[in-house]
């Protein structure tokens, strides 16, 4: 039995993306009064596509605790449309998104940190909120797939939709630099056109990569023999 029940760690979860929310909208940055607003950059729409999807997965235990016992086979339709929106979620955006800007950020941070992340941020953005909007994400994701059984769509699909995404954001970061002149992030400054067109080209297979480790760490957790193992220990 598990120390902490899965619904209080999701509501949990979902109480700190709010606070991160809350304080990163608050600050007083230069970036957040300018063309795009905050939706100029991907960690921002990653903290609201990880909130979104706790706030469902909060939802979602909600409803079967109050469905429970009932026999309504409209009430369990509408339960089984939320829990397939859940797993597709978790499979296509909180997943490879929120482990992309994790990795991402944290590496160009280590390699040069005004690619990514300017000293000047130190004095707008506390340490705290830093880690909450490029470390915990990750942990925070894992431990929601440890804990729950997330169904993949076909491999083909959930491709196509991951690099959807990717496509939609690069296109969304060039049209800002067409209105404003300034690229998103200062990496983008420093090279070439051609060096931006093969780095958003690498930047949309690594996306497609994080979805395949997703999809075989999901398999692995939560395979048959593997999920007989563990409950025998």
């Amino acid at each position: 039995m598990a120390l902490i029940p899965s619904q209080v760690l999701r509501v949990a979860i979902l109480l700190s993306y709010f606070s991160i929310l809350c304080h990163y909208k608050a600050l007083d940055m230069p970036a957040h009064q300018t063309y795009g607003g905050s939706w100029k950059f991907l960690t921002f729409i990653d903290l609201v596509i990880q909130a979104v999807f706790f706030a469902l997965c909060v939802l979602i235990d909600v409803s079967s605790l109050l469905t429970r016992g009932g026999d309504s086979r409209e009430q369990e339709r509408q339960l089984k449309k939320l829990v397939g929106l859940r797993d597709w979620m978790m499979a296509v955006l909180a997943f490879p998104i929120g482990a992309f800007v994790v990795s991402m950020f944290w590496s160009l941070y280590v390699y040069d940190r005004e690619l990514v992340y300017p000293r000047l941020l130190d004095n707008f953005i506390p340490q705290w909120l830093n880690h909450g909007m490029h470390t915990t994400v990750l942990p925070f994701i894992i431990i929601e797939m440890r804990t729950t059984h997330h169904r993949y769509p076909s491999r083909p699909w959930g491709l196509a939709a991951v690099c959807g995404f990717g496509v939609a954001y690069i296109l969304w970061t060039c049209w800002v630099h067409q209105v404003t002149g300034v690229w998103v992030y200062p990496v983008l400054e420093r090279i070439s056109p051609l060096a931006r067109v093969l780095f958003f080209g690498a930047m949309t297979v690594v996306l497609s990569i994080f979805y395949t480790l997703g999809e075989i760490l999901n398999t692995y957790i939560w395979d048959p023999p593997h999920t007989d193992k563990v409950k025998a220990e």
